[in-house]
């Protein structure tokens, strides 16, 4: 019998995620707070776009509304609940999706930032795993049932790792990762929190400061002040990182040694790394269109993640006694432009720099 499959939150990531698994034959059910995505999804599947056109789908997923979670109780239970709400929901999710798990049913957390720790104050740490989503997925949910995605998918490089926070490979982290494989590449990983910050880092050098600017993935890179910036955050992430002890990888496409010296002033890692970043706007891999999550947020007036991203990698790094002082900035100027104070503009980055 198949994995029952709920994903909770049926946003940019996971209605493409969930879509994508039940077009490849799982047995999924999305869960999404907004009543008009539902009813659309409902009406007339989802829609999937891709950089290709071979990617380009409807796919008649079932979907319900929040308000309907508790007909659950009538049906065989969940043995995979992914989570995909906003960081700040996470708890709540946890809690109202925990009581129709079958009793070997799992939680992963599939959200940006560091959630696990959340879900396991729910779920319990039996229960956990964690799914880090490579920055090539890069989906943006740009009208109700409507979900593009930004990268060109390459199956080479791999777009989920799944983990088990204890760091060994068990038979379910595998099971998930060949699971998740029918989305795009996916593998178990042994290194979970260092994935786990490595996806940190590359969030907390573009996410904020596209939404504090307004500007896209291509246009953040090829700005020189403000891809300056950029390397600021990621080298002092990637530094607070090591600091804390974490087995970091690619940030993207950035060595993260590399960044961290960049930030630090070494002349030939800067010439490397924006080499690399803008050589990065490539628009073979990247749509001109694409924006990160939280510049999506914050176009459609809605509350941005930038506490518990660029907030808290300053606010670890002041525990471990590493300064962060691009992520504090960050964190101030995208809460201003949340509270409407300040029109997002690339000025709003450029204060300390």
């Amino acid at each position: 019998m198949k994995k029952r499959i709920v994903v909770v939150g049926a946003g940019a990531v996971g209605g493409y995620v969930g879509s994508s698994l039940f077009h490849a034959g799982h047995d999924v059910t999305l869960v999404d707070p907004w009543p008009e995505h539902v009813e659309t999804i409902r009406a007339h599947g989802m829609n999937l776009y891709g950089m290709t056109e071979a990617e380009r789908k409807t796919v008649k997923v079932p979907a319900i509304h929040l308000t309907e979670l508790q007909d659950l109780a009538k049906q065989r239970p969940i043995d995979i609940a992914l989570i995909s709400v906003k960081s700040f929901d996470t708890i709540w999710a946890c809690q109202m999706i925990k009581q129709y798990l079958a009793p070997s049913g799992i939680v992963a957390s599939m959200q940006n930032c560091v959630n696990e720790e959340r879900v396991a104050s729910v779920a319990g740490w039996g229960r956990t795993l964690g799914i880090i989503v490579g920055g090539g997925v890069g989906v943006d949910l740009y009208e109700p049932g409507h979900i593009r995605r930004g990268y060109a998918k390459r199956r080479q490089i791999t777009s989920f790792y799944v983990g088990e926070p204890s760091g060994l490979i068990t038979k379910r982290a595998q099971e998930l990762a060949a699971i998740m494989d029918d989305c795009d590449t996916a593998k178990a990983t042994d290194n979970l929190w260092g994935e786990r910050w490595t996806k940190l880092c590359v969030n907390g050098m573009r996410n904020g400061v596209s939404a504090a600017t307004g500007m896209g993935g291509n246009a953040r890179d090829g700005h020189d002040a403000v891809r300056r910036v950029c390397i600021a955050l990621g080298g002092e992430a990637v530094r607070v990182g090591q600091k804390l002890g974490y087995k970091l990888g690619l940030i993207g496409t950035l060595p993260p040694e590399s960044l961290a010296k960049a930030m630090e002033g070494d002349k030939a890692a800067i010439a490397e790394i924006e080499k690399l970043l803008v050589g990065g706007t490539d628009e073979g891999v990247r749509a001109p269109w694409q924006r990160p999550s939280m510049a999506q947020d914050m176009a459609k007036g809605r509350r941005t993640e930038i506490q518990l991203m660029n907030g808290f990698i300053a606010s670890e790094g002041a525990r471990v006694g590493v300064a962060a002082p691009a992520h504090e900035m960050v964190t101030r100027q995208v809460l201003r432009v949340e509270r409407g104070e300040i029109p997002p503009r690339p000025e709003n980055v450029l204060v300390n720099s």
